[in-house]
């Protein structure tokens, strides 16, 4: 333990790793937020479909050789979390079947490209490191870390300033609309932050493992609160802490980050849902 704790002191003085710790806090707060929401909305598979957007834009931008891809990606994502929250209504294809179809789509296509016209050595490499977050969290520039402390302290001002509106839109639209409160701009809003954050996470855990980022503690925490607050409340910290742990866990013992941030939210789901029954038990 003490040989461990020497070893973490000592990589702490590298700027990386503290680099990876504030950007890895930050994503799993705004993921927890954006997770409480997209599960009371059930559009869970959303997360996952607009993750597979992401990696098709970014192989996009790679093929035009952007030195800063962030941009086009996260204009190509929002777009597209907006066209898919607005499916189901008016149109032919609903909006499971055009999440599938885009998210399979956008997946393949960027493959593709990237193996067209890639012109590194180790295209493998740079897959796998898109696709489960091996080593991106690791190899943040100054520039990345102050565009994720922005966009995150922009998700959790709109979250707050926008508490009591988003809480009426996710759970009664139609109570919502009839006191007035305009659903479709709220609709609009919680897709972009959708975007926003499925971009960011990327760096994180990369675009396959997106999803358990943003489920996970929100599912981990209904186990053991049933109030919105205390949901919101105690799943914002679960993902902080798992995704602390999890990147300090990486750091240590040379694993993959996104793994291992996934991994210890599972074992955090097991331990909620335990807690979660033995608290049912003595309620009863």
């Amino acid at each position: 333990m003490i040989a461990a704790i020497d070893k973490l002191i000592a990589y702490w003085q590298y700027p990386f790793v503290r680099y990876a710790v504030v950007v890895g806090v930050l994503i799993a707060l705004c993921s927890s937020l954006l997770g409480v929401t997209l599960v009371l909305k059930r559009f869970s598979f959303i997360g996952d479909g607009l993750s597979h957007v992401a990696f098709g834009a970014m192989a996009i931008a790679a093929v035009l050789k952007f030195t800063n891809r962030m941009p086009l990606i996260m204009v190509i994502t929002i777009i597209s979390a907006i066209l898919l929250l607005r499916t189901g209504q008016n149109t032919k294809i609903k909006g499971d079947a055009a999440t599938a179809m885009i998210s399979v789509g956008a997946l393949a296509i960027g493959y593709l490209l990237m193996n067209i016209f890639s012109a590194s050595s180790n295209l493998s490499g740079d897959v796998c490191s898109t696709l489960f977050g091996s080593t991106s969290i690791l190899t943040l520039s100054q520039a990345d870390v102050w565009f994720c402390v922005i966009m995150a302290v922009l998700v959790v001002a709109i979250f707050i300033l926008f508490y009591n509106k988003l809480f009426s839109v996710i759970f009664d639209e139609a109570f919502a609309k009839a006191i007035g409160v305009k659903v479709k701009f709220y609709n609009l809003l919680i897709a972009v932050v959708i975007a926003v954050i499925i971009v960011l996470a990327m760096n994180l855990v990369g675009s396959l493992l997106i999803s358990a980022l943003v489920i996970f503690p929100a599912l981990s925490a209904m186990r053991i609160f049933k109030s919105f607050f205390g949901v919101t409340l105690c799943s914002a910290i679960l993902s902080v802490v798992c995704a602390l742990l999890g990147i300090l866990t990486a750091v240590l013992g040379g694993t993959p980050v996104g793994s291992t941030i996934v991994a210890i939210q599972i074992a955090g789901f097991g331990g909620a849902c335990l807690v979660g029954s033995i608290l049912g038990g003595k309620k009863r």
